[in-house]
């Protein structure tokens, strides 16, 4: 009895570190918190593309949960069983937006922060047959009428964009949440809104065509892409807002696994191959650690709730 006893606990010793070595045995699921074919799923996907340069016999498998402005599949993750083999991608301002309006079933806690991989800065758009061609004078329409103007849901930085120019200048917009970019892109398109806060990558190749314009981004400085649209800042109105995309895995994973996952995560940034396939998909890409997505995330949190205390959704 007494050898089968200390046989039983050598094999339990052993499993497990022959289990991590092994790691992964099985497909990893990578939430993707909205539809496919959106900006964050395409990351999600060439992501894959790269991670099996590294993980050459690895399996990834994308589930798409949309919802909620993120927040389904963010919950999702949070509560995934913490064996390595769930991770997910997270964006902003939403991640945040949802906890600090108390909406969220998960805090920053919830989650081991692997690293960002993309930004998205926002823009304001226009339908191509709009007399609006600047801030100037989408302010003063706005100033006349309550001008209609999509988000992408409640709490979204599109929202939280348009609520920061309410805020600046006495404003007030009849905001339509919608369920995407699909749709706002639909709106803008046949002319049924007067106007669109949304990421640049949604629209650039709308504004590129003809078909609809970009009046201004939301950003520090221009776009390389589109060198022709002044940043708010330029015309008067300092707001500034930015998307992030970047992967997560459930808080509670074995720390051997987490450095594995934060290792890939890395490498693929860094990659060549990732890189020219994301200036192709026109995503842009901000590199982050985890340690300094976490500090983004962490201060990000703090100012929306600043601004939630401030205008409550």
């Amino acid at each position: 009895m007494r050898k089968f006893l200390m046989l039983a606990i050598v094999a339990a010793l052993i499993i497990p570190i022959s289990s991590l070595a092994a790691y992964p045995e099985k497909p990893i699921k990578i939430i993707v918190p909205s539809k496919a074919g959106g900006s964050t799923d395409t990351t999600a996907r060439l992501f894959i593309k790269s991670a099996k340069k590294y993980w050459p016999n690895a399996e990834f498998v994308i589930k798409n949960t949309g919802g909620s402005g993120g927040q389904k599949g963010f919950e999702e993750i949070a509560r995934a069983k913490p064996n390595g083999y769930t991770i997910g991608m997270v964006f902003t301002t939403q991640v945040v937006a949802h906890v600090v309006s108390k909406r969220a079933r998960y805090t920053l806690d919830s989650f081991h922060i692997i690293g960002n991989s993309m930004q998205d800065p926002l823009i304001i758009g226009v339908p191509a047959e709009s007399p609006i061609k600047n801030l100037k004078e989408f302010m003063a329409a706005a100033k006349a009428k309550s001008l209609t103007a999509a988000v992408n849901g409640i709490g979204s930085d599109d929202f939280v964009a348009a609520k920061k120019f309410e805020q600046q200048t006495g404003v007030t917009f009849n905001l339509m949440p919608t369920k995407g970019s699909t749709e706002q892109k639909a709106m803008i398109l046949g002319g049924h809104i007067d106007a669109s806060f949304m990421n640049l990558s949604q629209l650039q190749g709308q504004h590129k065509a003809g078909t609809a314009r970009i009046i201004a981004i939301l950003a520090d400085k221009r776009s390389d892409i589109l060198p022709d649209v002044k940043t708010a800042a330029e015309q008067g109105y300092p707001v500034s807002m930015t998307a992030t995309r970047g992967f997560v895995a459930p808080a509670k994973v074995d720390k051997k696994i987490l450095a594995k996952l934060d290792d890939l995560v890395s490498k693929v940034n860094k990659d060549p191959d990732f890189a020219a396939a994301c200036d192709k998909a026109v995503l842009f890409r901000l590199p982050m650690t985890g340690p300094e997505y976490l500090d983004y995330l962490t201060k990000l949190q703090a100012e929306t709730q600043k601004f939630y205390d401030m205008n409550p959704w």
